[in-house]
């Protein structure tokens, strides 16, 4: 057993509420009452009132109004499996995490800000499958391609410029590290996402994005930085900043975002480059795009499907709110409420009894 719209239980505290209100409503009815007189004697006096009939009503209102809440909120019991098929393109996404991603031009810094677009992505996905590549001056697969997007988005946990010892930014070795994992059977439905700040050379970046547009994978890199640059902080072993990098005449080194081998790659592979902003546009136009792509059957999988039953709830609620109103509040009311005003007898004949003619012979 279980509720779908778990929101729509909060409901049941306005379900309360309302019995409290009857509650209140009769025993202020009581105390008014009580001022003509003691009350049991008054209400013997009072025929047509009955306050255990109208805390009756409140109480099937109450409970209908429960009913209903738990309607509302989807109830549902009872399980079937089901097959899903799921399609969708697969996504590798390469992530810089050299030194130079600690330069603070993007808040918090390039690497924070990376990783809160990419968990964003993953939050964005639906049905898509998802890998994950870590690079510095060398480049490993940290999550394989998957479908279980809490798995990628508790490895993406797990970037930071410590992960991988050795120190540079391979362009190059990310993208062909990435155009692996990817299956090689296929050749369409596949896109890489690249977020960097950096300009590579040393790994030939632009042979692998050929190498990678032959397998039909489309790139989409993502400028992490600024063009005029931002120094890379140093950090102790209590994490307070130390200071600044610097080469060795002792300058501090600005660390700028290299656009140019990015955007050859995006021309090598018919992809489209962005610049990193603040508020993160630019995955919401990448998403538009991948999901213009065409897509591929992913394979099937057992689901458990819940079975809806809001509608018995639902039936005995209306039904009691309907025997609610067929009950009168006061004794023999009835046929009263049914058929419509009793006729009213004359005084006299109340007092006298019906008149009678007599008729002599």
């Amino acid at each position: 057993m279980r509720f779908e719209n778990t929101d729509a239980l909060f409901l049941l505290i306005a379900c309360g509420l309302l019995f409290v209100l009857y509650w209140w409503g009769i025993k202020r009815k009581k105390r008014d009452i009580a001022r003509f007189g003691e009350l049991d004697l008054t209400l013997k006096n009072r025929a047509g009132v009955s306050f255990g009939r109208q805390l009756g009503k409140g109480s099937m209102v109450t409970f209908a109004a429960i009913l209903i809440t738990l309607a509302t909120a989807r109830f549902q019991c009872g399980t079937h499996l089901e097959a899903v098929k799921t399609e969708g393109v697969d996504i590798m996404i390469a992530v810089d995490v050299s030194s130079s991603m600690l330069a603070e031009d993007l808040k918090p810094n390039r690497l924070s800000r990376a990783v809160q677009e990419v968990r964003g992505l993953i939050d964005s996905l639906r049905g898509d499958r998802i890998g994950l590549v870590a690079f510095a001056g060398d480049a490993f697969v940290q999550c394989p391609l998957t479908v279980d997007y809490s798995a990628a988005s508790l490895f993406l946990t797990a970037f930071n410029t410590g992960l991988i010892a050795q120190q540079g930014t391979a362009i190059g070795e990310a993208i062909r590290v990435a155009t692996k994992a990817f299956d090689p059977e296929d050749d369409k439905h596949k896109a890489l996402i690249l977020l960097t700040d950096g300009e590579d050379h040393d790994t030939d970046p632009l042979g692998a994005a050929k190498e990678a547009a032959e397998q039909g994978i489309t790139i989409y890199p993502i400028g992490i930085g600024s063009v005029q640059g931002e120094p890379i902080p140093v950090y102790g072993a209590n994490g307070e900043r130390v200071g600044f990098v610097k080469d060795d005449d002792g300058k501090v080194v600005m660390s700028r975002l290299g656009e140019t081998t990015l955007r050859e790659i995006v021309r090598i592979t018919d992809g489209k480059y962005y610049r990193a902003t603040p508020g993160g546009f630019e995955l919401e136009q990448i998403l538009a795009d991948i999901r213009g792509m065409d897509k591929k059957e992913l394979g099937g999988q057992l689901v458990t499907q819940y079975a809806d039953r809001y509608q018995w709830p639902l039936m005995l609620g209306l039904l009691l709110l309907l025997i609610e109103f067929i009950i009168p509040e006061r004794p023999g009311g009835l046929w009263y409420r049914i058929v419509g005003r009793r006729k009213e007898r004359n005084p006299e004949e109340i007092t006298n009894g019906p008149k009678v003619e007599h008729v002599e012979s």
